[in-house]
Formats: C-alpha cells, sequence, structure tokens
C-alpha cells in the first residue's frame, strides 16, 4: 500500500495536535498528516494522472498556499513589516522519490510543459521564467542549503489552481511546495522559518528580487488569521480576522509575470539605490546596506523620524544613474555590476512622473 499524505502549510482542517505544534513555528516543521486519497477528490484525480503518466503511484503530496496581502504593498523589499493571509488557492504535487538520479516533472495543466533533467546538475534560465525553473528554484536552494551533490531523482506531477501572474504568488507557492518536496524527499528537517529563508534566497534564482512575505506566509499560515510578518529575524505575530469577515479578492485579469520583465526588480534597485544615497549622506558604510530599514536601524530612528531624514535628504526629481554615481562616488559600471540586478543594468531607474504612473498600474496586476 502507498504512503499517501499531505505535507500541509495551511490546511483548512488540522488535528488538536497539529494545531499545537505549529504555533512555535521558529522551530516546527511543517504538518503532515494522513489523509485516505479515495475521500479527497482533487488528490484521487491527481494520483490517476499521476499514474497514467508515470506508470506508478505517488509516495506523498506536498500543498503550499498562495496569499494576498491586506497591508504593506512593497515594503518587503526594503525590511519594513507586512500583513499578509493565505488563501484556499494553492500548488499541490504528487511524488514519487526514484532510484535514478533524473528529475522529471509534469504539469496537470497542458499548457506547461514536461520537463526533465539530472538531479546533479540543475541549470536555470533566468531569461527564460519557464513554469519547472521555479520548481528547480526550490529545489537548488535544499540542495544548497546542505551542501550536497548526490541526489536521488524523482517523479513530480504539478497541479496549481492559483491563478498564475495573478498577484496571488503562484510562482512563489511552487518554490516553496519544491523545496518541501526536496526536503521530504532528503529525509532533512527544517523549521518553517528556515524553509521561508530559503526559499526566499532561492527564488532569486529565476532574477527576482522579493523580499520574503510571499514565501513566509505560504509557510507560516494557520486558519482564520492573518500574519504580520516582520524580517531580521523573519517572526510571524497572529492578526485575528473578525468572525464572519469576507475578502473579495479581484484583479484586471491582465496576467503581469514578474520574472518577465524588469518592472519588478526596478521597484527593488530603486529602493536598494535610496537607502545607498541616504546611508552616504549619513556618513554609514553604505557599501553593505541593501535596505532602508537598514539605514532607520543604523541610525537608530523612529519610523516618522526617519521619512523627515528621507524627505530631507533625497530630493523630488528623478536621479539619474549618473547622478547616483557622483553621489556615491562610483562608476557607471561599478553600479550596473556590483548593485543594479542583471535585468535592470539597462533600465531607465531615473524615471519619470508619468513612468512611475504607469509602473504603478502594472504593479496593481501583479501584487
Amino acid at each position: 500500500m502507498s504512503r499517501d499524505y499531505l505535507g500541509s502549510l495551511a490546511s483548512p482542517v488540522e488535528t488538536a495536535e497539529i494545531k499545537k505544534n505549529e504555533r512555535n513555528m521558529a522551530t516546527e516543521g511543517p504538518a503532515v498528516r494522513r489523509v485516505q486519497v479515495a475521500e479527497h477528490p482533487r488528490l484521487l484525480k491527481l494520483k490517476e494522472m499521476f499514474n497514467s503518466k508515470f506508470g506508478s503511484v505517488p509516495k506523498f503530496y506536498v500543498r503550499a498556499p498562495g496569499r494576498v496581502n491586506i497591508i504593506g504593498e512593497h515594503i518587503d523589499y526594503c525590511g519594513y513589516s507586512v500583513l499578509p493571509m493565505a488563501v484556499e488557492q494553492d500548488m499541490l504535487i504528487a511524488v514519487e522519490p526514484v532510484k535514478t538520479h533524473v528529475l522529471q516533472l509534469a504539469n496537470t495543466n497542458p499548457l506547461y510543459p514536461d520537463f526533465s533533467t539530472s538531479a546533479n546538475n540543475i541549470q536555470i534560465d533566468k531569461t527564460k521564467p519557464l513554469w519547472h525553473n521555479y520548481f528547480l528554484c526550490g529545489f537548488k536552494g535544499i540542495q544548497e542549503h546542505f551542501g550536497l551533490s548526490d541526489l536521488t531523482g524523482m517523479n513530480c506531477l504539478v497541479d496549481g489552481n492559483i491563478p498564475p501572474s495573478s498577484g496571488l504568488s503562484s510562482s512563489s507557492a511552487l518554490v516553496c511546495c519544491a523545496g518541501l518536496v526536496t526536503l521530504t524527499v532528503l529525509g532533512m528537517n527544517l523549521s518553517k522559518v528556515e524553509l521561508a529563508e530559503i526559499c526566499t534566497k532561492s527564488e532569486h534564482y529565476i532574477g527576482t528580487e522579493g523580499g520574503g512575505m510571499d514565501q513566509s506566509i505560504s509557510f507560516l499560515a494557520e486558519e482564520g488569521t492573518a500574519k504580520l510578518i516582520e524580517f531580521s529575524p523573519l517572526r510571524a505575530t497572529d492578526v485575528k480576522l473578525p468572525s464572519g469577515a469576507v475578502f473579495v479578492i479581484a484583479n484586471s485579469c491582465v496576467e503581469m509575470n514578474k520574472a518577465a520583465t524588469s518592472h519588478f526588480n526596478i521597484r527593488v534597485m530603486e529602493c536598494r539605490l535610496a537607502a545607498k544615497l541616504l546611508a552616504k549622506h549619513k556618513c554609514l558604510p553604505w557599501e553593505e546596506v541593501l535596505r532602508l530599514e537598514e539605514v532607520q536601524a543604523k541610525l537608530e530612528v523612529s519610523l516618522e523620524e526617519m521619512l523627515l531624514i528621507t524627505e530631507g535628504t533625497l530630493h523630488s526629481e528623478p536621479y539619474s544613474p549618473e547622478e547616483i554615481c557622483r553621489c556615491l562616488g562610483i562608476s557607471l559600471q561599478e553600479l550596473k555590476t556590483q548593485i543594479l540586478s542583471p535585468n535592470t543594468q539597462d533600465g531607465n531607474l531615473g524615471l519619470k512622473d508619468h513612468d512611475l504612473r504607469e509602473q504603478d498600474g502594472e504593479a496593481a496586476q501583479y501584487r
């Protein structure tokens, strides 16, 4: 008999024991519970499709939810706290470890083609944000965390019902799900916080410079509560939702794949440059600074004081790359190679007001 269980990150139904374990998120790993596959139509269908694809049955299933953010848009990568919550839509992966070193990936959605590669030679192409590359990010993150060089292969069938490129973090959910799949196959253990931090870092392999909100809520979410997520160190605090509260989630239905363009990273780089300019002006070691929160912490000032410092230091007109270089005392080549991400090195960082408004519109589509 196959060993069918669900590695659940935000399951709507948990036992009392699992709920108790989930309270200490800094040390406890994701919940694992046994289920009867025949009682879950989606799992049963996934199992049948897996058997049709690979000629065998999955040994286990792993789930990671998507998310919406309630408060704190585009500030996690500045180091500031956010208030997201998980949604029921998720990524679900059926998995079978194999004795070879071949990693075979398939998707229940025919729009996403099959992919196979050596588990010991993971190559992620940043120029092509194909669906399987997000799985490879999570896989590689766990591999590198443990310093492993001889990994077993696996057959994986992915089923996602998070609308893609719609602002619900389908890509991050896939990275998290893949990380947990890899951890389970290896028989290793990590806490939810450790997994979130690893998956945040590993998603950078695809080229996006996110701050960690998406991965953190995917691992740390619980039923009936949003989470105040703070960084450095990563921690989560329950924010209980009102009884009977209903959240209506809508978007423009225009897809925005943030890894396929430089729009997302341009915003991240602009905030990074602002942090470095502020640090330089305040005679701080600006070379070490990446986030605005780091500047505030080094100055030991309140958020209100930090706002006044920012308004009094940075001018309201757009900065050109040449002006940034003069302020920091570096060359344009150093700016590109040492500070900017690859897909923003030739971008327009000195955006004019109308460009910023257009970018804000695009951002609203993928939040």
